[in-house]
């Protein structure tokens, strides 16, 4: 008689500052092939992980999802703890829950929230290090806050990608678009929250950068409402380094059963 198989969902956090990137990789260090091994260190005859997002080098998540198919029928609450012995201190599984076999995260994905942190100094901190974006220059968060307007909404994000990213559907819905600030013994933090129902390549990315060079006065803030409508990625400011970058939280549309904690 053929095991029946079982799928398992995970919510996985990570610093992802020595890691290159989600997706496996034969000749780096990826935060799939970590937990690929971590899965089949505990069942052999698990299959691949399932990311529902492809993080690039330096990024860091807290709410990825991760699916696999596993033969080995253990309560969720297992999982956790056996995953977490196996995996490296950078990787956490935070939550487990049951799904149908062949479970697709990305396919399933509603809404995703990015964060990303700008440290405005003009000395580097060491607990921001990989964590933030520093900048020596002092930012105008109102221009910043005006020109992020006309992005929220369902447009045609094709400026706002990475040139490698060549898919024919570029069109994406942006729930919101905030920056905020706060006070630190390091100096000031300027964190900007995008929320979409999808992205492309490195958009994100791309918009923060678009939207420090606003607020440093290298842009002015109209001209991201132009790249949205030209279509032309030239009119575009720089594209944010990845250290101040996390995917802060995620939504599905099937969460699973069972779940622990």
């Amino acid at each position: 008689m053929t095991p029946r198989a079982h799928g398992v969902l995970l919510t996985v956090a990570y610093d992802g500052s020595r890691f290159s990137g989600f997706a496996r990789q034969p000749t780096a260090r990826t935060i799939a092939g970590e937990l690929d091994g971590a899965v089949r260190a505990v069942a052999p005859e698990a299959s691949l992980v399932r990311g529902a997002s492809r993080t690039d080098a330096g990024v860091h998540e807290r709410g990825q999802r991760v699916a696999f198919d596993v033969e080995r029928a253990l309560p969720t609450r297992a999982w956790v703890h056996c995953l977490n012995r196996e995996l490296p201190a950078e990787i956490v599984v935070r939550r487990a829950a049951g799904v149908e076999p062949g479970f697709e995260p990305r396919f399933s994905a509603r809404q995703k929230t990015y964060r990303y942190v700008i440290l405005e100094s003009v000395v580097r901190s060491p607990f921001w290090d990989a964590r933030a974006w520093r900048l020596g220059e002092r930012l105008n968060h109102e221009l910043m806050r005006e020109a992020a307007v006309p992005l929220v909404g369902e447009h045609d994000f094709r400026a706002f990608r990475a040139a490698e990213d060549q898919r024919e559907n570029t069109v994406r819905r942006l729930f919101r678009i905030e920056v905020r600030t706060a006070s630190s013994d390091d100096g000031e933090l300027t964190e900007i929250f995008v929320e979409g129902s999808g992205f492309l390549h490195r958009m994100v990315r791309i918009i923060v950068g678009s939207l420090v060079d606003v607020g440093i006065g290298r842009l002015k803030a109209g001209a991201l409402a132009t790249a949205l409508a030209d279509k032309n990625r030239v009119t575009l400011g720089r594209t944010a380094p990845p250290d101040g970058l996390c995917l802060d939280s995620m939504e599905l549309a099937d969460e699973g059963q069972d779940a622990w904690p």
